[in-house]
């Protein structure tokens, strides 16, 4: 199992560069180098405060699916831990080690790593599923090139619920195969915690504004590289490319977004190279936003430290000071 999984996070960190290679072979390096130099102090300023929201509201929607899954999440630690995340998500490969780790400190907390890591996967399929919805509104409702793709997504939201309520409605019984075990399990946690009137409506509320408040850095960024179209024909677009970022498979958030960039343009005739422009921009400004969470680690790493020093210098006792 730890080699699977260490071959997982290979297979992962191959994606995103194979992605990233296919995407400097046919456009150069051109695109990538402007959108770097196009960052400027306003947008970076306006990604730090508009961050600061989505943060707000994906730390809220975190705190219902803990609470609806029996735990005990406070509010402010839970924002904290969240801005943590999201800058380890933007350092490290795959995209998702944040989150991993996130899970596994607060379930360590409550004496229930497993019980911290589901929380926190829900947490993150229940922003992504409101996120694919939004994105088949806006490509049903928006006139753009790309309406025609808006088809594929609603067959897979229809699958997806499809299959959710056929779990809720009719859970399976458990049994010895490991679907057996795990699918009620799921059932449970939907029934349960999820979709209950007390937690779903903040869910998705909590989800809308994390979903709006990426799209306008998207927007921003899109601006700062220089993209002439409005914001009602780049806003189809940025929710393809959003949706592409949830994809496990990167390089610290990097490939599939550049690469969904470069064929949304495209497609919508402002072409490839200024979508990965636009997407090169909005990851320098992720990074710089969620820079907080450096600051998070670095104050739990010093808290630590503290409080490793005295068991090194005097058998347990503060100081070193030795008493009898």
């Amino acid at each position: 199992m730890p080699g699977r999984r260490v071959l997982l996070g290979w297979l992962q960190t191959l994606v995103g560069a194979a992605v990233l290679a296919v995407l400097v072979w046919k456009l150069g390096s051109g695109p990538f180098i402007d959108g770097i130099m196009a960052v400027d102090a306003r947008a970076v300023a306006a990604a730090v405060v508009i961050t600061l929201g989505t943060t707000l509201c994906c730390a809220w929607r975190w705190q219902l699916v803990a609470r609806g899954l029996g735990q005990y999440l406070p509010f402010w630690p839970a924002v904290a831990a969240y801005y943590r995340s999201q800058f380890l998500n933007s350092v490290l490969p795959g995209g998702i080690l944040g989150d991993v780790h996130r899970g596994v400190d607060q379930g360590s907390r409550d004496g229930d790593v497993g019980g911290g890591l589901r929380a926190v996967a829900w947490d993150r399929a229940a922003g992504q599923g409101v996120q694919l919805v939004l994105a088949v509104l806006v490509l049903w409702l928006l006139p753009s090139p790309l309406h025609r793709f808006v088809a594929v997504l609603a067959w897979v939201l229809l699958a997806l619920a499809a299959a959710l309520s056929a779990l809720v409605l009719w859970p399976p019984r458990s049994g010895a195969q490991w679907w057996a075990r795990v699918l009620p399990a799921v059932a449970s946690d939907l029934r349960h915690g999820l979709l209950t009137r007390r937690a779903a409506p903040g869910i998705v509320l909590a989800s809308t504004g994390a979903v709006a408040g990426h799209t306008a850095i998207f927007l921003i960024a899109a601006g700062a590289a220089g993209t002439a179209a409005t914001a009602a024909q780049l806003l189809p677009l940025a929710m393809l490319v959003l949706l592409a970022m949830s994809v496990p498979a990167s390089i610290a958030g990097w490939g599939p977004r550049e690469g969904a960039a470069a064929w949304a343009f495209m497609a919508a005739g402002l072409g490839a190279a200024q979508g990965v422009s636009a997407a090169v921009v909005y990851g320098v400004l992720a990074l710089a936003a969620c820079l907080p969470g450096a600051v998070v680690l670095l104050v739990a790493w010093l808290h630590r430290d503290r409080h490793l020093i005295p068991m090194r210098r005097g058998q347990g006792t503060p100081g070193g000071v030795r008493h009898g």
